[in-house]
Parts: C-alpha cells; structure tokens; sequence
C-alpha cells in the first residue's frame, strides 16, 4: 500500500477481494444466504462465539429481545467458561437456551462450527485479538453479526475489518459493534446538539477512562504458556491491544461521533507501567496520556489509568466550545452548558446494552440491515494510534501509522504454539520502552 492511499480507496480496492478471505467462502461451501423474515413468526437462532463474562452478557440482551430469538450453538476454547455461561443463560432464559451437547464447539476453530450451524446471527465476544478472522468468516457464511468492541488490536486487523464490513454492507447484513452509548436516547441528544452548532466551534476535547483494573487470572499447574495467556488474554497485546485498546476506545469513539465521523491525524503521548507491575500482568501499561490533533485543529486531551485508590473517571468525554461546553458520562447524565443559559440535563432513560441488541434485531425482522463496522474500526484505529504514541514516545501520523504491516498474532493457533512474546527468566514479561520501542 502507497503512504499516499486513503481510506475510502482502500475500501474500494479491497471490496473486491474481500470475497475470497481466508480461501473458498464458506457461503458457497455451505450454500447459506439470509434469511427474510415475517415480524413475530420467524424465529431468529444466535450462536454465541466467545462465553465470557461479556459473551454471557451479549447473549442475556440478545435472549431479552421480544421477537423469537434462540440461542442454539456455542463455542469457545475453555469447557468450563462455556458450561458455566449456558447454565446461567439456561436458568435466565429456560425456553429460549436450548444448546445440547453436539451444538457446544471447542478449540480455537470451533467459531467454525457455529457458522456452519443453522443461526442466523452470531455473537462475537472472544478477546479482541480473534476479531479479524472471525467477522470475516461469519459475513462469508451470510450472518447477522453483533461484536464487541475493539474490532482489532492492530492495523492489520482493522484493514480486515473495513473489507469484510464492506462485504457485509454488499450482502446486506446488519453489523452491531457494542458501542452502546449510539444507541442511549441522552447519548444521542447530546451528540445531535453538539454536531448542530449549540457550543458553537469546538477548540477542544477530553476524553478519561480512569479506574483500579480488572481481574487477574494466575497461571496454573500444567498450563501451557498459549493456554496462560489466553485464559489471561487481558494483559496480552495480541489479545487485548492494551487496556488503551480494549477499553479506553470506548470513549474515544464517542470523541470521533461528536466530531461527525472524523478520525485524528497525529498523537503524541506519555505512558508506562508504574503500579501494576509483576508476573501477572503480562505486558500492557497501567496508565496512557495522549493528545490527538484532528484535521480542523482541534485537540483531544485522553487518559486511561488501571491504578487501584486513584480518581475513577467512568467513560467521560467532554468537549468545550466557544459558546460553553457538554459533559457526556456513560454512568450518570449527559448535559450542554451554554453561557447565560440553563444547562440541558438528559438523564440516563434506558440501557444501551440492551437497545442495541433491540435495534439489531428489529433490523433484521424488518429487513433494513445497518452497519457499524466501518466507524467502529476508525475508533479502534484511533486507539491503536495512541498506543503507537505512548509505547514509542514519537508523535505519529495517522496516515503513516495506517500503512503498518505489523500483526501482533502468532504465527499458529494451537496449546502447543509459541505465542508472540514469552516470560523472561525472571518471569517477567518484555513490555514497551518509550524512546527505544518503534511505533510500528
């Protein structure tokens, strides 16, 4: 790819191809398109690809919608995340669960046996780093598709994720990515007021995701170093991309939709590991700090800190503006302060979570397939972006960080594989150094 390429004629040239990811497409090996369907009288099969706790929670609000959705096959590569997912979905939902033994796939292909059951939608909640592959095989299978976010951990993976998303907007497939704050009625308000010129011309933004971390899971006896760290996939880049990827993204996204779709053009940033060091925290920073430049001037002030006893920030973005600022929080209220006004308050009405599975399913039934894929990957690039900058210590251009050829995935998939990076004798594991680590 030419530095000079942009992303509308990479989506252009890659549309074509796309087809033929990853060898014979499985719609014509299995001779599957999508289905129409009569509101209330078709009943709608989701496999669950991923059973986490994430993946658990996809499938509650999917199995919550109204019309007749079942949840029929499932896959995951650890017996016991999947047993314990089913069960609670089959005690939540006893009539709408019904995944038997011969529909309960294991092993890192076993996304595979899922698209070649008969569902019609498929959840996509395995860490972040499986994304890629698995969107390009369920829009070559002609499924629905919810998955969450990020949508990749490096630019590979998004240039993948824009092809296939292209695909799908050919075959006519609905694509939810779980951003669900596009989905909150106070979310959209807000955003609609922003992007209609009441703060007048926005200078400046801000953007925090700051709390103590999440969970960690030490290794255990017999484990291979693959099955570590994929039980442990957070604090694994090829896994996660970071907790700047895997989470802050979130509320950069949100930076990137109050902006009208735009993306960035450079960042320049600071990060490390300071308190969350040790031999269970694999690799990734504690704590990001970056400034991006949009192509209008305007900069992006963003944090994310795991630190435990520190300021929690919930996902907040704020912008400010030459007629007064917005302040928009995915756990408490949206508001817009003009000077010399009454602030505008929305308070949180309902959950995004489950709207978005509302939408998704409403779209399939009525036949009006919608698409997420392509500013989800610009908001997962914009994450990718700033990890550049802080691992590195230079400022980086999007167009130049764009063309990177650099996948942080293994060369194989399999318990027996070396993934890409290994514990040092002291059981540590190498991390970035600003300064010494290139960007990409």
């Amino acid at each position: 790819m030419s530095r000079q390429i942009a992303r509308r004629d990479f989506l252009k040239t890659t549309a074509a191809s796309s087809a033929a990811v990853a060898g014979a497409s499985l719609t014509s090996q299995l001779g599957i398109a999508p289905r129409a369907y009569a509101a209330g009288k078709e009943v709608i099969k989701i496999g669950l690809i991923g059973c986490g706790g994430r993946g658990t929670g996809a499938a509650t609000n999917a199995l919550s919608v109204k019309p007749n959705v079942r949840l029929v096959a499932a896959a995951d590569v650890f017996e016991d995340r999947m047993e314990s997912s089913l069960a609670r979905l089959k005690e939540s939902f006893p009539e709408r669960c019904d995944v038997p033994k011969e529909r309960r796939f294991l092993g890192f292909d076993a996304y595979k046996k899922v698209l070649e059951s008969d569902v019609d939608v498929v959840l996509l909640t395995t860490p972040p780093g499986f994304r890629p592959a698995q969107f390009e095989a369920a829009v070559e299978a002609g499924k629905h598709v919810f998955m969450e976010k990020p949508t990749a951990v490096d630019v590979p993976g998004v240039r993948r994720i824009l092809a296939a998303g292209q695909r799908a907007k050919e075959k006519k497939l609905s694509v939810a990515v779980g951003f669900d704050l596009r989905h909150e009625p106070n979310h959209k308000e807000c955003v609609k007021m922003i992007q209609d010129g009441t703060l007048g011309e926005i200078h400046h933004m801000r953007a925090a995701y700051n709390n103590a971390g999440v969970w960690v899971r030490p290794g255990q006896a017999g484990q291979t170093e693959m099955q570590y760290q994929v039980r442990n996939w957070y604090y694994f880049n090829w896994l996660s991309g970071d907790h700047i990827v895997e989470q802050h993204v979130y509320t950069l996204e949100t930076i990137n939709w109050l902006k009208g779709e735009a993306h960035p053009v450079r960042a320049n940033g600071m990060g490390g590991r300071q308190v969350r060091i040790g031999k269970d925290f694999g690799e990734i920073f504690d704590h990001h700090f970056n400034e991006f430049e949009y192509p209008d001037g305007s900069q992006l002030f963003s944090q994310c800190r795991q630190i435990p006893g520190c300021w929690d920030s919930g996902y907040t973005a704020y912008a400010y503006g030459t007629k007064g600022y917005a302040v928009m929080a995915n756990q408490w209220d949206c508001s817009i302060h003009v000077k010399g006004k009454d602030p505008s308050v929305w308070p949180k009405r309902s959950s995004g979570y489950q709207v978005e599975h509302d939408d998704l399913f409403a779209s399939i039934l009525e036949g009006r397939p919608y698409n997420e894929a392509e500013f989800n990957a610009m908001a997962t690039m914009t994450a990718i972006l700033g990890r550049m900058a802080t691992y590195s210590g230079q400022v980086v251009a999007w167009d130049d960080a764009f063309n990177s050829t650099r996948s942080l995935g293994p060369e194989r998939l399999a318990w027996d594989a070396e993934p890409p990076v290994k514990p040092g004798p002291d059981g540590l594991y190498p991390c970035a150094v600003p300064g010494v680590t290139k960007p990409f």
